[in-house]
């Protein structure tokens, strides 16, 4: 039995002794081919120059009327009859309400009697003061007799006036019965009914109209950010435009039409520390609507002094502050810090850091240290290809790859 274990083991043996070498072979083959290779790692790069970038920002928006006027009676009464449909268009001095003209009516009717009575007394009056001035001259009648007689007569033609005035309001009033458009919009639901009693000073208006189109977006930009914008108008490098702004709605799409910015007013919220926008947008179709909120994208000035870099060349560290690589003096890698705040597409938007014709290390950033050796090269460039090789001479396979998406370690 002992002599036989021996003999079926021995076989086993032999195979793991060779495979063992093999193994130790084929790892000191690729340790020579890895000594052997080592070089400065290929890197692609771009070279950058300042250009002309927009600010752009994303504030919190709401939509707001660009008119709105609330329908309200200036005479009481009880209201007769409602022209207009709830929901409508309606045009400014179009009838809306009617209230009940019997009283105002009869109001003009007395005042025209009171006038045509003022007219009549009036008229003897001048006529009496007329009669006695010769008289008086004559000294037939006291001179004070003659002063009473045409003082009247001008009393009674002030009382004239004020009856022609407290007609012209008794017909005001008569017209007030009707009460019209004030302006031309759409006309929300009428907030009392026919036989509902009214008045000049009620609370609640009688309904509602808004123009919407065009329409106002008030736009929210903390105090801050509007004074950084400011310092940097003032101290160059950064110019004003004429903000087109964009609209994001409440479910993520963006609305079809464009809008400009008018004004900005010139004072600071005290309870949220913001100053309020107001842009102006067509809106034919009505799909905007007072009391929604809205992202509005715009652009406040334009940096002429902006780097725009592609986006794997920017990392961050655990501060979320930017880094990037650029090629500098004999091929050495050197790490710099930038500031680079938002994006336009595909880039980031430098606006600190960088110089014109640095050279930005935008491939091969994986492994990078600084002042590590480089060998640089315009960013895509086609690298040579080598043919696959078999294993022997210690030689595996070596596909094709591109210098700036995956730089080649060796020559």
């Amino acid at each position: 039995m002992h002599s036989a274990l021996p003999r079926a083991t021995l076989p086993l043996l032999a195979a793991a002794l060779v495979l063992a070498g093999c193994s130790h072979e084929e790892e000191q083959g690729k340790g020579g081919r890895r000594g052997g290779n080592r070089g400065p790692a290929q890197v692609g790069f771009v070279v950058v120059q300042p250009t002309s970038v927009p600010e752009t920002v994303e504030l919190n928006a709401r939509v707001t009327a660009y008119e709105q006027s609330e329908v309200r009676p200036q005479v009481a009464g009880l209201i007769r009859q409602r022209f207009f449909k709830e929901g409508s268009i309606v045009r400014q001095g179009e009838p809306l309400y009617e209230i009940d003209p019997r009283l105002y009516s009869a109001a003009v009717s007395e005042a025209q009697a009171n006038l045509q009575s003022a007219r009549a007394n009036a008229e003897a009056t001048r006529v009496n003061a007329e009669r006695l001035r010769p008289l008086a001259q004559m000294e037939a009648v006291s001179q004070q007799e003659y002063t009473n007689a045409a003082a009247a007569a001008r009393q009674a033609q002030a009382a004239v006036a004020q009856n022609q005035a407290q007609l012209e309001t008794a017909r005001i009033n008569l017209r007030f019965t009707t009460v019209p458009a004030p302006i031309s919009g759409r006309i929300g639901r009428s907030l009392f009914t026919v036989g509902a009693l009214v008045t000049a000073n009620q609370a609640n208006p009688l309904a509602v109209i808004q123009r919407l189109d065009p329409i106002y977006v008030d736009i929210q930009q903390s105090s801050t950010a509007l004074l950084a914008l400011r310092q940097a108008l003032s101290s160059g490098g950064v110019v004003p435009t004429r903000a087109v702004v964009r609209l994001k709605l409440e479910d993520g799409t963006e609305y079809g039409r464009t809008g400009v910015v008018e004004f900005a007013e010139s004072l600071v919220d005290p309870n949220t520390g913001t100053v309020t926008l107001r842009a102006r947008f067509p809106n034919p179709d009505g799909l905007l609507l007072p009391g929604m909120f809205t992202r509005a994208v715009f652009a406040q000035a334009i940096n002429t002094r902006a780097f725009l870099v592609p986006q794997p060349a920017i990392t961050r560290d655990p501060a979320g502050k930017a880094t990037l690589f650029v090629v500098g003096p004999n091929n050495r890698a050197v790490q710099r810090k930038v500031v680079a705040n938002v994006t336009q597409g595909t880039n980031w938007v430098v606006t600190d850091g960088l110089q014109p014709g640095d050279k930005v290390i935008v491939q091969g950033t994986g492994n990078l240290r600084p002042d590590a050796e480089l060998r640089p090269v315009p960013a895509d460039s086609p690298q040579r290809v080598a043919p696959p090789q078999e294993k022997q001479g210690g030689q595996g396979k070596q596909g094709a790859t591109s210098g700036a998406t995956s730089p080649a370690k060796g020559g």
